[in-house]
């Protein structure tokens, strides 16, 4: 299913073609994500220091290529309440990040829980995939490497947006402290109302039961 104008549409693409259809593919995805963008926001807010952000957005990727990989290659679950438990999953991650924002985030730790909610978000990835693998030919392990290509270059463009946003927003017009508490607050208040939408779709599945 095809969307707009996707103009040329190559069916057995050589390795190159499927690669740079698949970085932009993951480019745009972050771009378009609302709930992945927060969660950017939720890691920048009370950290803004490149050195320590490279570590916790490096953790952020690894986890999410392990479970984007992992989805491609048939090992997540296909039951049909399975998306909409990520869904509901991912806005609870921004959530979390937010509220640990307002309340003051232990940055040492930061990476190890950025890369637990990593392993979520890339589920999330691998059904925005799920429609367009069929476009990558025989190359599915070079277009899900792309697409994760794709994915770290739009959050670094991203990044590279917020980092100096927000310094200029502390300094300039708001005191530190209540600008991560007032930030994080709408953030948390967003991502609320997603975990609730999506909470509430999750419970109209009927869950396994064990005979």
């Amino acid at each position: 299913e095809l969307h707009d104008d996707p103009g040329r549409v190559l069916l057995d693409p050589r390795w190159g073609q499927a690669a740079a259809r698949f970085v932009w593919s993951g480019f745009t995805h972050i771009l378009d994500g609302a709930d992945h963008l927060l969660f950017l926001l939720c890691l920048v807010i009370p950290i803004r220091r490149i050195r320590t952000l490279v570590g916790v957005v490096t953790a952020f990727t690894g986890a999410h290529s392990v479970t984007l990989i992992a989805s491609a290659y048939g090992l997540a679950p296909d039951a049909l309440w399975f998306p909409a438990l990520v869904e509901t999953l991912i806005a609870t991650s921004i959530v979390y990040m937010a509220l640990e924002n307002i309340v003051g985030a232990r940055l040492r730790r930061r990476w190890l829980i950025t890369f637990a909610f990593g392993l979520v978000h890339g589920f999330g990835f691998s059904f925005a995939l799920r429609d367009s693998l069929q476009f990558a030919g025989s190359h599915l392990l070079t277009s899900l490497l792309a697409f994760n290509v794709g994915v770290e270059l739009g959050q670094l463009v991203v990044l590279a947006v917020l980092v100096p946003a927000l310094h200029v927003l502390f300094r300039f017009v708001v005191a530190e402290r209540m600008g991560t508490i007032v930030l994080s607050a709408i953030v948390a208040h967003t991502a609320w109302h997603w975990m609730t939408e999506r909470g509430s779709q999750l419970l109209q599945f009927q869950w396994p039961t064990m005979d």
